[in-house]
Order: C-alpha cells, then sequence, then structure tokens
C-alpha cells in the first residue's frame, strides 16, 4: 500500500477531511479531532500514526506483534496511539482496519452533534 492510497482511505470516511496543522506534516480528522497522522517517515517508508486502543497496555500488542513497524506514538502514545509503518511486515488489510478503528475512537469522543451522518 502507498501513502497516497492510505490517504484516500482516510478521507474516504464519513466527515474525513485534511489538514496541515504543523507546517508540512499532513493529519486527517473527523470533526475537529484527528484520527490519522500521516508521516513520510524515514527514507521512503511511510507511517500512520493513529489510535490503536483505549490504554497503552492495550494497544503495545501491535508492538508485541510487530517490533520492527510499530512503535508508541511520540507525545500521544500513552493514550493508546501508535505508528505503524508502510510496506514491512503488518499486512495491508491490517493498516487499514487500524484506520478504521482509529476513526470510530475519535468519532465516538465526538460530541453527538458534530458526529458524521
Amino acid at each position: 500500500m502507498t501513502r497516497d492510497e492510505l490517504i484516500a482511505h482516510c478521507i474516504s470516511k464519513p466527515g474525513a477531511w485534511q489538514d496541515t496543522p504543523w507546517e508540512d506534516d499532513l493529519v486527517v480528522k473527523v470533526g475537529a479531532k484527528i484520527f490519522a497522522f500521516l508521516g513520510s517517515g524515514a527514507g521512503d517508508r511511510a507511517t500512520v500514526g493513529v489510535k490503536c486502543a483505549p490504554s497503552r497496555e492495550a494497544a503495545d500488542e501491535w508492538l508485541r506483534r510487530f517490533p520492527e513497524d510499530a512503535v508508541a506514538s511520540p507525545y500521544i502514545g500513552r493514550s493508546g496511539w501508535n505508528t505503524l509503518t508502510l510496506g514491512g511486515k503488518i499486512p495491508d488489510e491490517e493498516l487499514l482496519e487500524a484506520v478504521d478503528e482509529s476513526y470510530r475512537w475519535v468519532v465516538s469522543k465526538l460530541p453527538k452533534k458534530d458526529r458524521p451522518q
């Protein structure tokens, strides 16, 4: 999966939109909340930061399964966010599921009036 394919998947979600709040860093939001951080990674290894679980302990399952391609996200990792590498050992289907799950977590925390229809 390419970075562009992942971006297309992210913005296909109801109410999703792209933003660049910090210079060239691309994020995808639903409402006012980020559900995917799309980094360029080192060299040609793109990454995506997603909310993998409600707690750090639960999100650590990704780190155990994919030690070379998953790390706790800087600053927000304690809240269950991980950075996952594209093109590594994580299957594309699982990357897409991680994005979908992150979207669901973030939407569930939005006020009902701000949730996409």
